[in-house]
């Protein structure tokens, strides 16, 4: 009777102790999962707090880079404004210049109209006087000239201009040669003739069959005052000279003909 009530504490004892220690456990394993449940809560504020640090941190940099660049260009700016405050200076110089030359303007203009007129009476003269190559020609660019002298709608730089391409052209004949046809008389007719003009000192004509060869004499004529004659002794050298002019052969000597230059 002993040995059962023993055993019966013993099991009761036994059960005590194995209710307390399931107890334990489930006491502690609750207090597990809380320290591991705040612990996961701290490392999310963690790295939520990471997180805001790192976009601060990209801020500051982003704001950091638009200063640098805002301050490269400032400087940039600078440097500009500079230069086109020394640009700006210089065109006030210029304005200024431009200023006292328009207050000229009215005493030029009445200074060269009279100047550019002796010029083109000059030019007239000369083309009468020279040797008879292209008359027609020469003659009608200075009648052009004299007609632009009395145009409105020409400025004065314009016609100042057109006189002196007027004396290029004719200073350009003294030092070149060419060929063109022109209706000369013979012998109570007009006949076409090959033109070789050479420079200023010869002016020479030849038919096409080369029959009748002759040239300008500034001596002939019942006055002197200068006319066409035949001459057919340098045939050969004419023709010659007109194939040169033509650029039908290679230039070479001629041997030609020329007036003798008047005693000054």
């Amino acid at each position: 009777m002993k040995r059962c009530i023993s055993n019966r504490r013993r099991l009761t004892t036994a059960f005590l102790a194995a209710t307390v220690i399931a107890i334990s456990g489930s006491v502690f394993a609750d207090s597990v999962d809380q320290v591991l449940q705040a612990d996961q809560r701290r490392l999310n504020l963690a790295q939520q707090s990471q997180e805001r640090i790192n976009n601060i941190v990209t801020g500051t940099r982003s704001l950091e880079d638009q200063y640098r660049a805002i301050n490269k260009e400032i400087d940039g700016l600078k440097v500009y404004n500079r230069l086109m405050r020394a640009q700006v200076d210089g065109q006030g110089a210029v304005l200024e210049d431009i200023g006292l030359s328009m207050e000229q303007v009215d005493v030029i203009n009445r200074q060269i109209f009279p100047l550019m007129m002796k010029m083109i009476d000059g030019l007239r003269q000369s083309i009468h006087a020279d040797v008879p190559f292209l008359m027609s020609e020469r003659t009608k660019r200075v009648d052009k000239l004299t007609e632009i002298m009395s145009r409105s709608d020409v400025s004065v730089a314009e016609k100042f201009r057109k006189v002196m391409e007027a004396y290029q052209i004719e200073n350009e004949y003294g030092s070149t040669s060419e060929y063109y046809t022109q209706s000369l008389p013979y012998e109570d007719t007009n006949l076409e003739f090959n033109m070789l003009r050479i420079g200023r000192v010869g002016l020479y004509f030849q038919s096409d069959d080369t029959r009748i060869t002759g040239r300008w004499d500034s001596k002939a004529g019942p006055n002197g005052e200068g006319g066409w004659v035949e001459d057919n002794s340098a045939r050969n050298e004419i023709r010659k000279g007109l194939r040169m002019a033509k650029q039908l052969i290679a230039p070479e000597l001629i041997n030609i003909p020329i007036s003798a230059a008047e005693a000054t």
